[in-house]
């Protein structure tokens, strides 16, 4: 088919189903690309360049662009939008769209760039990921999206789920995680014991079948910040995650992996 495209808009919704009412999985961030692998009428099922995942969005939303385009993309620099919300204009139709962090910028100095002929400028600050993450960082980050609200499927700050909102901070850092906890889980280096983790690092919890459906980044003193409801700090110990909110257990740890 030799079809893909480049996320021109501020966020995408990217469903289970070709349909508009069909369950929402994901969401293309602007500046994100993938390759098409099917086509039903109004629709496309995509695999995103960023993380391997398959879905439908609607075919008005993105820049058909060409392979070498795409390859480009998926082999150059980047660096992202760092401020909760910037703004892009597209200078040759005089189109501004405001952008959230996380939007993949391709540059590596500068705010300019060029999409198939379409220049675009970038108004906000940029983060360019470094060869060796910080925990510090992804720390920092974290914080960024303190009370965003969840959203299943969201990967922004106005709606975010848990492996969204753990794949958008490590990306701020340079780190590829898949979409998924179930994904994310296998990643990285396994930690024998919670005293181990250290912030930065990863925390996974399972259902009462054995099941991973959820995830968070761990911080100093032995606390979490995780998306569920909202994105918050709770306590963390070797049981899972203490609600001093509602004076219980909440999730149940099942495993602690670090990629730093």
């Amino acid at each position: 088919m030799n079809l893909f495209g480049f996320c021109n808009l501020s966020v995408v919704p990217c469903r289970r189903e070709p349909s508009d009412k069909s369950e929402m999985i994901t969401q293309l961030l602007f500046g994100e690309h993938f390759e098409v692998l099917e086509e039903h009428k109004n629709w496309v099922y995509i695999n995103s360049a960023i993380d391997g995942y398959k879905s439908w969005i609607d075919r008005k939303q993105f820049l058909p662009i060409s392979k070498d385009t795409f390859e480009q993309l998926y082999s150059s620099g980047y660096s992202c939008s760092s401020d909760l919300v910037g703004m892009i204009t597209e200078t040759t139709d005089n189109i501004s769209l405001p952008v959230t962090i996380g939007a993949r910028l391709p540059i590596t100095k500068g705010k300019e760039f060029t999409i198939e002929n379409k220049k675009y400028t970038f108004q906000g600050s940029v983060t360019t990921p470094g060869a060796k993450p910080r925990r510090s960082s992804i720390v920092e980050d974290s914080f960024i999206f303190l009370n965003s609200p969840y959203l299943w499927g969201g990967r922004s700050p106005f709606g975010i789920d848990c492996s969204g909102f753990a794949q958008l901070v490590y990306l701020l850092n340079g780190i590829k995680l898949h979409r998924d906890a179930s994904q994310q889980v296998e990643q990285g280096e396994t930690l024998d014991f919670p005293e181990e983790a250290k912030p930065g690092d990863l925390a996974f919890f399972d259902n009462e079948e054995g099941a991973i459906t959820h995830v968070g980044i761990v911080l100093p003193d032995m606390q979490i910040i995780h998306a569920s409801g909202r994105v918050h700090i709770d306590k963390l110990d070797h049981l899972g995650i203490f609600s001093e909110e509602r004076r219980n257990y909440t999730h149940n740890l099942r495993i602690l992996k670090t990629l730093l």
